[in-house]
């Protein structure tokens, strides 16, 4: 019988108590230290007119599936989302808002560029 067996399952079970956090702090000797991470502002929204959205129609990593994506919005993240409802209503399709960018399921590019142009998102530009 192998006597490494239970060291190497006691090893596993270890290192999940020691998770490190996002930043890779582990450990630290001072009793008093409390990990404080760094707070990002959102910048304030800018205008429709001074917006620069891209409208582009993506396939890769979603099975086959294409989704259209909306990029280059700058402000907060609640206008983003208002954003996105409002683009997947008018669309009539599901859709998200993930890392900067709604997703729009299927290709709806020329209605998404018409509701655009339509709500004063000028500067818009299909790719």
């Amino acid at each position: 019988m192998d006597l490494s067996f239970p060291l190497l399952c006691q090893n596993l079970s270890m290192s999940k108590k020691f998770k490190s956090d996002s930043n890779g702090f582990i450990f630290s000797t001072d009793p008093n230290f409390q990990f404080q991470p760094e707070q990002e502002e959102e910048p304030d929204t800018q205008a429709p007119a001074q917006q620069m959205l891209r409208i582009l129609l993506d396939k890769k990593q979603r099975a086959g599936k294409s989704v259209t994506l909306v990029t280059g919005f700058i402000g907060k993240i609640d206008d983003l989302e208002k954003l996105g409802k409002q683009l997947k209503n008018f669309c009539g399709t599901g859709g998200s808002v993930k890392d900067g960018e709604v997703i729009i399921q299927g290709d709806q590019r020329e209605k998404v560029l018409q509701w655009l142009l339509k709500n004063g998102y000028a500067k818009s530009k299909k790719l």
